[in-house]
């Protein structure tokens, strides 16, 4: 993949985001889950703007020459740090040493580069895997140093969070207009279906629609199925973040979710369902669950940018679940989600 720019116009060009007028933005993992969707909200609020995404074979964003040529080439005003090595329970179980190092090498060397280039405005996509393990319901910005992370996804949580601490110190010390993100669980059409490095939306939309095609008698789920988890759909997130880049300018962290909470279980129930899977769930409770609880406090988000998630959530999955019918015959067997 190379990098891009392009200034290609939206089918609804009167939104009248006067913010990206004239501005470059690169927005690193563009091509990606979020970053797709993203791009394409970019494009459609803001036909004029100039959106430069650069691709991973031309650009190793743990690499310091290969950041500063990226921003050489795309000459950003604004930058979009949605780029990171991520993954479900087990894949957080099995790299955590990756998983620590790619995520606090890229978002470092990305903010020290922006700053000392002089980029105008830069967007942090942080994770709610920072909140410590125990963090009581629903998670406020305030608790997010009050212990610490679920011990699966720690190396990737304390990756992330650095970040935040990085952006406040350039903040005080170089007046570096940096914000960060904290969004909830994503899902949605293009997500990661491979089972090795999927999340739970993703891995059990795809069992069920495989189980359900060979006449399986049953699928397993992970863990117990008591744990919760809010999700909040891929884009009403890429919107938030847009919002945000143009209204927010503080220092504080801010979530982004959708305010609902459903358990493990009732998930794969409701997902088994809308995918006509008819069989058992069996759960192996030898496998972690994680994090007891998640739900988010959002009322920042919509005090400071007046921004709120709009998709219900058995909507959103069945897009999802559309999606992949749609294109699984280009997923399964490649190991990746294709491109749009």
């Amino acid at each position: 993949m190379t990098g891009e720019s392009t200034t290609e116009a939206g089918d609804d060009g009167e939104c009248g985001h006067d913010y990206w007028d004239g501005r470059t933005v690169m927005v690193t993992g563009g091509s990606g889950f979020l970053g797709s969707h993203l791009v394409e909200d970019l494009r459609s609020r803001a036909p004029g703007v100039d959106v430069f995404v650069p691709r991973s074979d031309e650009y190793d964003l743990r690499d310091r020459s290969d950041i500063d040529r990226a921003l050489e080439d795309s000459a950003a005003d604004v930058v979009i740090h949605l780029a990171a090595t991520v993954g479900g329970i087990g894949a957080n179980r099995d790299n955590p040493g990756t998983y620590f190092y790619e995520n606090a090498i890229m978002g470092i060397e990305l903010i020290e580069a922006a700053r000392r280039v002089g980029v105008e405005k830069f967007t942090t996509i942080g994770t709610i895997c920072s909140y410590p393990k125990h963090t009581p319901v629903p998670f406020s910005e305030e608790d997010l140093y009050e212990g610490y992370p679920e011990e699966t996804n720690a190396p990737y949580g304390i990756a992330k969070k650095a970040l935040l601490t990085q952006s406040q110190a350039y903040r005080d010390q170089y007046g570096f207009n940096g914000i960060y993100l904290m969004p909830v669980n994503l899902y949605g059409p293009r997500d990661d279906f491979d089972l090795e490095t999927s999340h739970v939306i993703p891995a059990i939309v795809r069992k069920c629609v495989e189980a359900r095609e060979r006449g399986d008698d049953s699928i397993t789920a992970w863990g117990t199925g008591e744990p919760t988890r809010e999700f909040l759909y891929v884009k009403d997130a890429a919107e938030g973040i847009l919002d945000a880049t143009e209204r927010y300018d503080g220092p504080e962290p801010v979530n982004l979710g959708s305010g609902m909470e459903i358990s493990i279980r009732d998930l794969v129930e409701l997902i088994a369902d809308l995918t006509g899977f008819e069989g058992e769930v069996e759960w192996d409770t030898s496998k972690p669950d994680g994090q007891p609880r998640r739900r988010l406090d959002t009322a920042r988000a919509r005090e400071r940018f007046d921004w709120g998630a709009s998709t219900e959530f058995e909507e959103g999955l069945r897009e999802t679940i559309d999606w992949y019918e749609a294109n699984r015959e280009r997923i399964v067997g490649s190991g990746s989600t294709p491109e749009p």
